[in-house]
């Protein structure tokens, strides 16, 4: 393990996790090229699973993109288990942004079959449950990809706070859980409409997007400060006024 510098700090993980991580939030965000890709889907209500659905064009861009992201997930959490120091809040933290990353593999590898929103013959299908195992087991995998994501976050924000390691999630971790709960609670009541789940299905994405970006950030971030501090050059924000980034002393001319 490359421990950090700081006594009780996280550690480092390799520089290329940060960049995984990265990824993954790209990746995450091919929902965005439905504009210019799949312009006859209803972003507005429709679900974002539909965009991957078996018979649509470009599902494979969509499916690629959650498969992308769920294995680049799982290799990041894989590493920093097995690299940053094991404490109780930073372990479950990582162990769910695996069981994160998991699921949106199932959502690649289990699609629904067809779009219901565009198709009246699949809705009618769904209803008198005419469809194939994948198209009923998205749900599973869609429902817990959100679940997991949210538990990730909020624990690894947990840990930030607690222990004193990666500011960024300390400060959004939670944030962006707590929102991600409130998109979850207006998806139900959406469903029960029957209007703008395609909206807030979008958002919630977005969170979770703007979560695998706050984890990159988190991870670069204490990787460039234990750096520094192994140079000899403390970070500016723990640089005494008087001392200059080489670690002389102004005073001293």
């Amino acid at each position: 393990m490359k421990a950090s510098r700081k006594p009780d700090g996280p550690g480092s993980t390799p520089t290329l996790t940060a960049g995984l991580a990265l990824v993954a939030a790209v990746a995450y965000s091919s929902f965005f090229l439905e504009h210019w890709l799949s312009p006859s889907q209803d972003s507005i209500n429709a679900y974002v699973s539909e965009l991957s659905a078996a018979d649509q064009p470009y599902h494979a861009v969509y499916s690629g993109g959650d498969f992308v992201t769920g294995s680049l997930a799982v290799t990041v959490a894989i590493i920093a288990l097995t690299t940053l120091r094991r404490r109780p809040w930073a372990v479950v933290g990582w162990i769910f942004l695996a069981l994160f990353g998991l699921c949106a593999i199932g959502d690649a590898v289990f699609p629904l079959d067809c779009a219901p929103s565009l198709e009246s013959f699949c809705a009618l299908r769904e209803r008198a449950e005419q469809v194939s195992f994948s198209h009923s087991f998205h749900a599973v995998t869609s429902s817990l990809v959100i679940i997991f994501g949210v538990v990730a976050l909020f624990s690894l924000s947990i840990a930030a706070r607690r222990y004193g390691w990666w500011p960024a999630l300390a400060r959004w971790g939670w944030l962006l859980a707590v929102i991600e709960i409130v998109c979850a609670i207006g998806t139900l009541l959406a469903m029960v409409l029957g209007r703008w789940l395609g909206i807030i299905q979008r958002l919630q994405i977005s969170i979770l997007i703007l979560g695998l970006l706050t984890i990159a950030w988190a991870l670069y971030a204490e990787r460039r400060g234990n750096r520094a501090e192994a140079g000899g050059t403390p970070p500016a924000r723990e640089r005494a006024p008087h001392e200059k980034a080489d670690g002389t002393d102004s005073r001293a001319a």
